[in-house]
C-alpha cells in the first residue's frame, strides 16, 4: 500500500460492497424519508451526521441489539471500514444523543407509515383464520421507565412508564397503527382519540380485552359498519332479552350460552340503544369461562369465541418486540428520544416482516432476526443467507470476517 492513500484504498475496495444492512436500507422509501426530513427541518445546519445517517445507525443498533450509546459508538468504531460505504463516519455517542434529543420523532413516525403502506401494497396475503371477516386486535403494552430520569412518563406514584397503543392486523401479522403515550393514558381513551379506526375497512372485526368496554367506542365501531368482540366486564349492567339455542357441536366445543342482551343504564342505552349478543364460552385447556359482547349476530358462537382467542396474536407481538428489539433500555431520556427509538424499532420490525414474507422464509421471525443480527455487516446476498443452515451460516460469517480484516 506504499504511496496509496488509505481512505481512497478503502473507498475503492468497499464501494461495490453491499452489506446485508445496506440491502435492508434499500427497502426503505428514501425519497419520502427525505421529504419528511425537509418538512421537519431535520438536516438544517447539519454538515456531517444527517437524518439518514441517524436512521442507519439506529436501525443497526436495533437489529444488532446494541443497548447503549457507548456500545453503539465502540461497535461503529470497530466496523468503521465496513460502514464507510454507507456514508457513515465515526459517530460519537454525544452526536447521536444530540440528534435523538433535537430532531423531531415525526420524521421516523411518518417513515414507519410510509414503509407500512409499501409493505401492505406488496403483502402476499393474510393467514387463513377460517373467519369470513378481516380480523384486527386493539391493545396496549406498558414499558416501565425510571421516573426520576423520565418525569414526562407519568404512570403511578413514583413510577414511570409509557404505553404503546397498537392496532394489529391478525391475519397479516402486522401493526397497522401505533401511538406512544405516557402511562396514565387509559387504553379506552387512547382508542377513542388515536386508535386509527379509520384504518379498519368495513365489515372487519375488532377484538379487544375488557379495558375497552365503552359505549362510545362500541358506537364508533358500529357506525363504521364494523364488528367488535370484547370480553365483558364483570360489573357490566346488562339485561338478558332472549336466550338462543346453541347447537350440539358448539356445546361440545365449549359454548355455554348465546344470549341477546341490552344495556340497562340510561346513559348507556342512549349512546348504544341497539341490542348486543353475549356469548359465554368455557376454555377446557385453561378451565376458565369467558363472556364476550359482540354486535355480530351472524357468526356462530364458537366463531365469536375464536375471534377473541386470535386476539392473543397481539400479545405475542408485544412480547416479540420487547425480546428482540431495543425498547426496554434507552439511548436518551427525553420524550422525543424515546419516541424516535420506538419508531425506529417498529421500522426494524417491518423490514424483518417484509423480508420474511417476500422471500417466503419458512422459519420464524425470531430465527430470521438472529440470522440478520449475525450477518448485518457482511458482504452477502440476503437471499443467499436465508438458504443457509446454522452451521453453514456460521462458517460463511467467519470467512467474511477474515476477508474484511484483510481489507483493513
Amino acid at each position: 500500500m506504499d504511496g496509496l492513500d488509505f481512505t481512497s484504498y478503502r473507498s475503492s475496495r468497499m464501494a461495490y460492497t453491499t452489506t446485508v444492512l445496506g440491502q435492508l436500507l434499500q427497502l426503505l422509501p428514501r425519497t419520502q424519508f427525505q421529504a419528511f426530513t425537509r418538512q421537519h427541518n431535520g438536516d438544517k445546519h447539519v454538515k456531517h451526521f444527517s437524518c439518514w445517517n441517524q436512521l442507519t445507525v439506529l436501525l443497526y443498533a436495533q437489529l444488532a441489539e446494541k443497548e447503549s450509546l457507548r456500545e453503539i459508538e465502540v461497535s461503529m468504531r470497530i466496523q468503521d471500514s465496513i460502514l464507510y460505504h454507507l456514508g457513515i463516519k465515526n459517530v460519537s455517542r454525544d452526536t447521536l444523543a444530540k440528534a435523538n434529543q433535537n430532531r423531531s420523532y415525526h420524521i421516523f413516525e411518518k417513515t414507519f407509515y410510509a414503509l407500512l403502506k409499501q409493505c401492505k401494497l406488496f403483502s402476499p396475503g393474510v393467514k387463513d383464520l377460517k373467519i369470513p371477516h378481516e380480523l384486527y386486535a386493539l391493545d396496549a403494552t406498558v414499558v416501565s421507565v425510571c421516573f426520576k430520569l423520565m418525569p414526562w412518563a407519568t404512570y403511578r406514584k413514583k413510577k414511570g412508564a409509557f404505553k404503546i397503543h397498537t392496532l394489529y392486523n391478525v391475519g397479516e401479522e402486522i401493526p397497522t397503527f401505533l401511538v406512544v403515550t405516557h402511562g396514565k393514558v387509559a387504553d379506552v381513551k387512547a382508542a377513542q382519540q388515536y386508535a386509527g379506526l379509520s384504518e379498519i375497512p368495513e365489515d372487519s372485526i375488532l377484538t379487544m380485552d375488557r379495558a375497552y368496554n365503552d359505549y362510545k367506542l362500541f358506537r364508533d365501531i358500529t357506525d363504521k359498519k364494523c364488528f367488535f368482540v370484547v370480553r365483558k366486564k364483570k360489573n357490566a349492567q346488562i339485561v338478558c332479552l332472549e336466550t338462543m339455542i346453541v347447537s350440539e357441536e358448539d356445546v361440545k366445543e365449549g359454548v355455554r350460552k348465546d344470549e341477546r342482551v341490552g344495556f340497562v343504564l340510561e346513559k348507556a342505552a342512549k349512546v348504544y340503544p341497539e341490542d348486543l349478543r353475549l356469548v359465554t364460552y368455557h376454555d377446557k385447556e385453561q378451565d376458565k369461562t369467558y363472556e364476550f359482547l359482540t354486535n355480530n349476530c351472524d357468526l356462530s358462537p364458537k366463531t365469536i369465541a375464536d375471534c377473541y382467542k386470535y386476539r392473543w396474536a397481539i400479545e405475542v407481538f408485544f412480547k416479540w418486540i420487547k425480546q428482540h428489539l431495543v425498547i426496554k433500555t434507552f439511548l436518551g431520556t427525553s420524550e422525543n428520544a424515546v419516541q424516535i427509538q420506538v419508531w425506529v424499532a417498529m421500522i426494524a420490525y417491518l423490514l424483518v416482516w417484509w423480508v420474511k414474507h417476500q422471500t417466503r422464509f419458512e422459519d420464524s421471525m425470531t430465527q430470521l432476526t438472529w440470522m440478520l443480527k449475525d450477518t448485518l455487516l457482511t458482504d452477502l446476498s440476503l437471499l443467499n443467507i436465508l438458504c443457509l443452515d446454522e452451521k453453514t451460516l456460521r462458517d460463511t460469517v467467519k470467512s467474511q470476517e477474515s476477508t474484511q480484516m484483510e481489507l483493513i
